[in-house]
């Protein structure tokens, strides 16, 4: 296989951060000799997790086994996820906020049309379903573990608290219209074509705030990994998790 040099759009901060976790997790377990150093290893699980690198490609390239960089690959996640706030922690953060944008995206996932629990109605593919919280300006607060993709996003958002957590916060939020119903502080636009002018204004206000929750789809999806996910469903969520620690550690 032929090996060329590359490159990953990441600060040598988010290098030095995961180094750093890896290092301690070394010490901590009595790690005497590995293939890769700790810097090594974490540059491995960033090309793989920003990059979407394949194992194959990753073992090519650092000179070690598929193996070898499947178990690098995976510790790395495991010590990121352990750092990853849960809803309750991240509401510290989410209460000094004026608002909340909440939104839920499809990760794509590579199964077959017999996967039926993952297959996602509205988005026409397999995929699991993630639930994002940002801030009024589009910043990635907090990613909820994931679910396979049939699940509705109010499904979802009642499932993992989420509204009631706002709620109890006393906090606005803004969605979409699959989130008719939720009630509590989640704001939704009015459904239906023949509406009255007053509520087409509201609906273009609604979007127009709303629409800056994108921003977090994107910065999810800046990590090629996600784009098209080939791992076993029971690590996506340690996945998701990995990759908000990350983001949170290189802003």
């Amino acid at each position: 296989m032929l090996v060329y040099p590359s490159s990953i759009d990441l600060s040598s901060r988010t290098l030095r951060f995961l180094t750093g976790q890896l290092t301690v997790r070394r010490r901590e377990i009595g790690t005497r000799w590995r293939r890769l150093p700790a810097a090594r290893q974490a540059l491995l699980a960033l090309a793989h997790l920003r990059c979407g690198d394949t194992y194959a490609q990753l073992a090519a390239g650092f000179g070690i086994g598929i193996a070898t960089v499947y178990r690098y690959i995976r510790e790395a996640v495991e010590a990121l996820a352990d750092l990853a706030p849960s809803l309750d922690e991240a509401m510290t953060t989410i209460r000094a906020k004026a608002f909340v944008i909440l939104d839920g995206t499809l990760l794509p996932i590579d199964r077959i049309a017999a996967d039926t629990p993952y297959y996602s109605g509205k988005h026409k593919r397999h995929g699991m379903n993630v639930q994002v919280l940002t801030d009024p300006f589009g910043r990635l607060l907090w990613a909820s573990p994931a679910l396979p993709g049939s699940t509705h996003d109010l499904t979802a958002a009642r499932q993992h608290g989420i509204i009631e957590a706002l709620a109890d916060a006393g906090l606005k939020c803004w969605a979409d219209k699959a989130y008719q119903g939720a009630g509590g502080s989640v704001r939704v636009p009015f459904r239906g074509r023949r509406l009255k002018r007053w509520k087409r204004r509201h609906n273009t206000t609604h979007a127009k705030i709303r629409c800056l929750g994108e921003r977090a789809m994107a910065t999810l999806k800046s990590w090629r990994l996600l784009r098209k996910l080939r791992c076993s469903t029971n690590r996506i969520t340690d996945v998701v998790k990995a990759v908000l620690v990350l983001h949170h550690a290189s802003a």
